[in-house]
């Protein structure tokens, strides 16, 4: 197996995840938390699909997904392009109203085109590029990529498991 293809692959896990975490679910639905100050469905499906926008846009030099169409409206909030939830607080949190499961799911889907459109142009010496030098080591493309992917698989299961809790 070529390494794009094992990417595209891991990618390749979460909309699905994702898409079964949200179906049928309405707005209180997914803006539901399960204690005070803990993330909503909602909430951790914008976050993961967020931090692949801004992840992935820093990556091919392009405008966030985020800050160009009508996703940020959809969630209720502003295109704030540095707005990816990394340290969000409970009003914060409170504050991703998305409209329906259509509005998150139409969201990552149109990131998820785009990265996987990169990945399936990546040769793997492309993977050791250096593309962050604010870490020791520096990170390189292939690293960040997985760690976009660990994140999102991440909270992609948290919000499966959180809809396990509200019942739906």
């Amino acid at each position: 197996m070529d390494t794009a293809a094992l990417l595209l692959e891991l990618f390749g896990r979460t909309p699905p995840i994702v898409a079964e975490a949200v179906e049928g679910l309405d707005q209180e639905e997914l803006a539901w938390a399960p204690a005070p100050g803990a993330n909503s469905i909602g909430w951790l499906v914008w976050h993961l699909t967020r931090v692949q926008d801004h992840h992935v846009s820093e990556l091919l030099h392009e405008e966030q997904i985020w800050t160009t169409g009508e996703w940020a409206a959809r969630c209720g909030l502003k295109p704030d392009a540095h707005n990816t939830g990394y340290g969000h607080g409970p009003e914060d949190i409170a504050s991703v109203r998305p409209a329906s499961p259509d509005v998150l799911v139409g969201y990552l889907d149109e990131v998820d085109a785009r990265t996987r459109r990169m990945i399936e142009g990546l040769s793997d010496t492309e993977l050791d590029r250096i593309v962050d030098r604010r870490w020791d080591p520096p990170v390189t493309l292939g690293v960040r990529l997985v760690s976009i992917a660990d994140d999102s698989l991440q909270h992609a299961g948290q919000a499966a498991y959180v809809r396990g809790l509200l019942g739906a």
